[in-house]
């Protein structure tokens, strides 16, 4: 039977969730000052967190989502005034830092609202074993030819 989380039943937890969202304290030094394994931290980040801000099940767990990403939202507010000063202060070095922040943050955000697909997306209509199964089909089909042509034209339909 697997291990609970360690990290899911700290007293601490909402602190913890925070900082491994603002990304601004190393996950080792999480650790150190929570009295928690890093690889913990890793694996709850990657298991736990992701799922409580954005598929969280239980109402409580749903306060806690919408506090984490209200915090998120808030971070994400806070990195463009920082673009917007270095911009206007002309300082690209910190305008680029602010850039990528701002970017890690839309990230997180897109994965937590479902509109951040992170799955690979197949387009099976190139593929050898479809060209092949698509000629089978229309060759058997042959001496049917009202059939075939109904057919060959559903296969048009899915192809584009």
């Amino acid at each position: 039977m697997a291990r609970p989380c360690t990290v899911c039943g700290h007293a601490q937890r909402q602190e913890i969730d925070r900082l491994l969202l603002t990304g601004n304290v190393s996950v080792e030094t999480i650790a150190t000052e929570f009295g928690v394994h890093w690889r913990a931290l890793y694996r709850h980040k990657d298991k736990h967190l992701l799922q409580t801000l954005g598929l969280a099940p239980k109402a409580s767990a749903l306060a806690d989502a919408d506090s984490l990403l209200s915090q998120l939202t808030d971070l994400q507010e806070r990195t463009l005034a920082i673009l917007a000063a270095a911009e206007h202060g002309d300082d690209k070095g910190l305008a680029l830092k602010a850039i990528t922040e701002a970017r890690r943050n839309l990230e997180l955000l897109g994965k937590l609202a479902g509109e951040l697909q992170t799955q690979p997306v197949v387009n099976v209509v190139f593929t050898q074993e479809w060209t092949q199964v698509r000629a089978v089909v229309l060759q058997a089909l042959a001496p049917y030819a009202d059939a075939r042509a109904a057919v060959a034209q559903a296969l048009r339909g899915l192809e584009r």
